[in-house]
């Protein structure tokens, strides 16, 4: 922003804003985000020595009476002026006794007091609930709110500093229009979007990210892009976060904005003494909702209702579907399976229940062992003698813990006329939920700015971490082969006679998932982490006409490190495919830009801000690994010695990649009166993994906004704040994960067999070609429109903003398929269309405030929802159910459930309407099911078939393919909304509670159709999880029977659709802050003490959900338990 200075001049006309007063202001400009504002001294400026003057002296503090240095204090009417001290205290000579002063910071409510006479005042100052004044960053630079065209929104973390947000995700979470994942683990954060998926590219080079990067949004750390993640941002050092949301706001990073960005600012020093700040949280996290395995009475109930399910039948002699029916494994038994202790029901005695066997079976065996043996759990004898002897372990107490983290942060921090800084460190150890998931983090953060001269600034940022990034913990996989600990029989051996951890806790007799986490752990060593150097330097200077020149540079370096073994000292694994793998990787990177920028106001109405940029950037990466298997004569060294492994067991790898682009942005704002203003950017910008024909590309936008409230026509005084916003925008994705994915690939697919000159047969390595090059590829490319509305009213104690928009995704990077001539299965190409829109709204309000109470609330709510518009453009014929074509259409792309018209993440299946009763067995059996089995819509009838049932009627029968399947919904929630309340109390004391939801998600789960025998589960005796079952006893038709099956033509176990919707209670949080008259006694400036608790309580909208977990995370989730203390002085 430009600023007009006007001097006052002494009697010989010679100006006294000397070169110290213009580097104390340019210093203390810079501290305060370079906010328009009054140009000042440290010391009232100098009037006539023959007018007589009064010293006035003063004390400014917050709404907590704590002291505000680099306070503005202004003789109403003139430009004399004065600034607060670090301690809040200020001196400035008036003419006039009673002038009246204007006391303002950023983010308060200006103050006037009148003096009336009096030399020594005393100020509070009241936060403004917002400010049209406060600066935002904009991407190369920054604009004051009132100034903007584009959908930004700014997030402050002080606002949640008493929740102890332990990553960047826990700040954003709740923000309207970002969609922020829930990760329970150790390490925290979560999967960032903003305004939805733009694109059907998901390809990730990581194996358990499902999702890719390709979605995520740009990350700007203090003005360059950061290439690292998340976790390398220390909350406790960021100032204030920017989200740029619309391509008017983004396609300054044109290349990478098309997925949205979001700018991160971290602190700098404030003026005056320097400040020490140390805070500490402790947190204890415990699982809050996971699926439940049964307890040993439970388990034997389930193993007694899965043996009875087998005798369910038709009883011919009543017509009615009952249990141990005469043909069926119990033959006509009445309570066969049943404990032996509760046979009153079926009226038998226990002589008669023994009696159900040969006397062979059963001499010389108790009736538990009789009844144990008709369970199966005689399939291994030690899980049999832990039944009778009512030996039992409690796995999935096993698999978790509370778990206890420690954060502590120390940061110093201060600025002077010249230099500003800001230092800090901090630790942190944290256990998941889950025994064994272990995070830590060392990170560091320097940042020094120095005025070297008037003209030339220079600034050095420096950010380090080192963290752990890998762990050992049971595995807890849900799939019928997955090895599940939780999922060991209660009978199961935890401890042997000799106080060892059992290696089979299922017994000998079991193969494959006999799995103890414990025994496991004592052969297994793991190191794997991450080592950051992330640095920033920049150059500033000052040129005539109101011209800035910006040099910024930001290499980066990352160490990667993963060392894992495993010992053959375990007789589970063989020696041939157990060992040691080691990977090492090396990634530098650097980005550095040229800036130009020219702020310029005339006649105090027209202002001008023109931007240039050049940038250059380059990343590369090298790794190299290896498996070292079968090491002799012993590997008792673990990873420490790799070099006796067996060759013909172990092999080798290496991956390096290059990359480089560039890019040349201007842009333009203009802004007449505060009432109009424009922006218009073009960025143009090239990426190597493009194709040699296209790897540039053209990114234009505009912005438009009018300020209706400076009109001096509109007089409704209840509005403050009026503005009306239009953008139009095209920004582009590179992101791919791999960058090569333009050119042909060799591969080595194996070796071939050949003769030399002797004849004698040789076998040898080869390369081939595995991927076509596409030297067309181009830019991914995202066109959008916003409208905005910003609204304030009662002096901004109640504030709006609305945003709609729409955005069209055109070019994406997608897989064709290529006829089986060319030798190649497809070509990656740019194919299709996506489109994407919705509404946010955030509000606002201040609804009370009084002496010793305030409160305020935060509102937002968001809508969004996007459709696959095209595809490959292959045409399909249309047909009427007689075959005639009618028409013609593009195909859809079913093997990935991508369909025109629909959404990327729409749910297409079978849709279950419910579940078989005993008394619909006759119409269950023409669909060859049973009741208790899932009943499956029939939607498409025309090719059901003529049939006759066993009472000789005929009927159609069903036929199932993917003509009966449905669309039922989306994955992805298109409602979102947060709502936040904030106490101050006496203050003192602050109450901050917030909620967040998702509403309309969908998902499709089959575990409610209980095929727990998949992969012999059962019979091998594991223990499923638990749910409500169908039996003859109760008949629910939401789960199925015991080992239920599906209609033929269907899936064997058709999933269910759920409504994932739902409420959760995010945050409480309670901080009491010291009163200042008792720490000045002991020179101490704050004291805060603050309590927590994250993940209250969730509602979920499907009743059934809660037998699966969290229905959020689809399965885990933690609640924690913060104290924290914060000390400053």
């Amino acid at each position: 922003m430009k600023n007009h200075f006007r001097i006052k001049k002494d009697s010989n006309c010679v100006s006294e804003f000397n070169l110290k007063k213009k580097m104390m202001i340019l210093s203390l400009l810079f501290s305060l985000f370079q906010v328009s504002g009054y140009a000042i001294s440290s010391t009232s400026t100098t009037v006539s020595s023959n007018v007589l003057q009064t010293e006035i002296k003063g004390q400014v503090n917050d709404e907590n009476g704590m002291p505000l240095p680099g306070v503005t204090v202004l003789e109403k009417g003139s430009k004399n002026a004065a600034l607060t001290d670090f301690d809040g205290k200020f001196s400035l000579k008036v003419e006039n006794p009673n002038s009246v002063l204007l006391i303002s910071f950023l983010g308060y409510t200006t103050a006037e007091v009148s003096l009336k006479g009096k030399t020594s005042i005393t100020v509070k100052m009241q936060k403004a609930t917002t400010s049209l004044d406060e600066v935002v960053v904009v991407g190369y630079g920054k604009m004051k709110k009132k100034d903007l065209t584009g959908a930004i929104v700014q997030v402050s973390p002080d606002k949640l500093v008493n929740q102890n947000p332990q990553t960047v995700q826990d700040i954003l979470r709740g923000t309207p229009g970002v969609r922020v994942g829930y990760d329970p683990s150790a390490k925290g954060g979560g999967r960032i979007q903003i305004r939805g998926q733009t694109s059907v590219y998901t390809a990730s080079n990581n194996k358990d990210d499902k999702y890719g990067p390709h979605n995520d949004p740009l990350i700007i750390l203090d003005g360059m892009q950061f290439y690292g993640e998340l976790s390398e941002i220390n909350p406790d050092d960021i100032a204030q976060l920017d989200i740029l949301k619309d391509a008017s706001a983004a396609s300054v990073y044109g290349s990478r904005a098309a997925a949205g960005v979001i700018l991160i600012s971290t602190k700098k020093g404030k003026t005056g003494k320097p400040m020490v700040s140390f805070t500490t949280n402790t947190t204890i996290s415990n699982k809050s909702a996971y699926r439940k395995v049964y307890s040993p009475e439970g388990y034997l109930k389930y193993r007694e209702d899965w043996e009875t399910a087998q005798t369910y039948g038709v009883n011919t002699a009543t017509g009615q579907y009952e249990a141990f029916i005469t043909g069926t494994v119990a033959n006509g038994r009445p309570g066969y399976f049943s404990n032996p202790n509760d046979l009153s029901k079926w009226g038998i005695t226990e002589a008669q229940w023994l009696a159900y066997q040969p006397t062979a079976q059963t001499v010389g065996k108790s009736s538990k062992e009789v009844w144990g043996a008709r369970l199966g759990l005689n399939f291994d004898p030690s899980l049999m003698a832990n039944f009778l002897a009512d030996k039992t372990h409690d796995w999935s107490n096993s698999s978790f813990r509370t778990g206890i983290n420690h954060d502590n942060n120390l940061s110093i921090s201060g600025a002077g006329d010249r230099v500003n800084y800001y230092m800090s460190f901090g630790y942190l150890t944290s256990e998941g939920a889950i025994v064994g998931n272990d995070y830590k983090s060392a990170r560091s953060n320097m940042k020094v700015d120095a005025k070297v001269t008037d003209w030339l600034d220079l600034g050095l940022n420096v950010n380090f971490q080192d963290r752990s990034d890998g762990d050992i913990t049971p595995s807890l996989g849900t799939n019928p082969g997955d090895n599940n600990m939780m999922r060991t029989s209660p009978f199961g051996t935890f401890i042997d006679a000799n106080g060892n951890y059992e290696r089979q806790p299922m017994g000998k007799n079991v193969s494959g998932q006999n799995y103890n986490y414990y025994y496991e752990r004592q052969f297994i060593e793991k190191e794997t982490g991450y080592t950051t150097l992330n640095t920033i330097f920049n150059a500033k200077v000052s040129l005539p006409l109101g011209i800035t020149y910006t040099f910024n540079i930001a290499p980066r370096y990352q160490f990667f490190h993963d060392r894992y073994f495993r010992s053959t000292q375990n007789p589970n694994w063989p020696a041939a495919t157990t060992g040691v793998n080691r990977n090492n990787s090396t990634r530098f990177d650097y980005n550095l830009n040229n800036n130009l920028t020219w702020d310029y106001t005339i006649a105090q109405k027209h202002h001008i801000i023109a931007t240039f940029v050049q940038e250059a950037e380059e990343r590369r990466f090298w790794s190299d690994g290896m498996d070292a298997y079968n090491i002799q004569p012993s590997d008792a060294l673990g990873f420490h010695l790799v070099n006796t492994a067996t060759m013909a067991n172990s092999a080798i790898r290496s991956n390096d990649t290059h990359e480089t682009a560039d890019a040349l942005m201007a842009r333009l704002f203009y802004s007449f009166d505060n009432r109009y203003m424009l922006t218009a950017t073009i960025r143009r910008d090239g990426y190597s993994a493009f194709g040699a024909s296209n790897p540039y590309a053209v990114f234009p936008s505009f912005g438009v906004a009018w300020n209706f409230k400076n009109e001096k026509w509109f007089n409704w005084d209840a509005m403050s704040t009026g503005k009306l916003r239009l953008s139009w925008g095209k920004n582009g994705n590179r992101t791919l994960a791999d960058p090569y994915i333009s050119l042909a690939n060799l591969v080595n697919t194996g070796t071939m067999g050949y003769l030399d000159p002797s004849g004698k047969a040789l076998e040898l390595k080869y390369l081939a070609l595995d991927r076509m090059a596409n030297p067309n590829l181009e830019w991914e490319k995202t066109t959008s429109t916003n409208i905005g509305l910003d609204l304030g009213f009662l002096n901004d104690r109640i504030t709006a903003t609305v945003d709609a928009y729409r955005a069209s995704t055109r070019d994406m990077i997608m897989s064709q398929s290529l006829p089986g001539f060319t030798g190649f299965s497809s070509i990656a190409t740019n194919l299709g269309e996506v489109q994407n829109q919705g509404i946010e709204l955030s509000l606002n309000t201040l609804n009370m405030k009084r002496e010793n109470f305030e409160w305020r609330t935060t509102f937002g709510i968001s809508y969004n929802e996007n459709k696959i518009v095209s595809l490959y453009g292959n045409m399909v014929d249309i047909k009427d159910e007689n075959g005639n074509v009618i028409g013609r259409q593009e195909g859809n792309d079913s093997a990935n459930g991508w369909f025109i018209g629909k959404s990327i993440t729409q749910i297409w299946d079978y849709r279950i309407t419910g579940i078989w009763q005993k008394d619909e067995w006759k119409e269950a059996q023409k669909y060859g099911q049973r009741p208790g089995d899932p009943k499956v819509a029939n939607s498409y009838t025309a090719d059901d078939v003529d049939a006759v049932d066993a009472d000789g009627n005929p009927y159609k029968k069903a036929v199932y393919n993917e003509k009966d399947k449905q669309f039922l919904g989306n994955s992805n929630s298109p409602v979102q909304w947060s709502l936040r309340n904030d106490f101050k109390i006496y203050k003192n004391w602050d109450l901050g509670i917030s909620m967040y939801s998702n509403v309309g998600g969908k998902s499709l789960n089959s575990n409610y159709m209980n095929t727990f025998n998949d992969a012999s589960l059962y019979k091998f005796n594991f223990n499923p999880y638990v749910n409500p079952y169908w039996t003859l006893d109760n008949p629910t038709n939401e789960w199925a029977r015991l080992d239920a099956k599906g209609p033929a033509g269907t899936p064997v176990a058709p999933g269910r659709l759920y409504d994932r919707s739902f409420i959760r209670l995010d945050n409480i949080s309670l901080a009491y802050t010291l009163p200042k008259d008792i720490l000045d006694k002991v020179h101490i400036k704050s004291i805060k003490i603050y309590a927590s608790v994250q993940n209250v309580a969730t509602w979920s909208a499907s009743k059934e959900w809660k037998y699966y977990g969290d229905p959020e995370t689809g399965g885990l989730a933690t609640r924690q338990f913060n104290l924290g203390f914060n000390f400053q002085l």
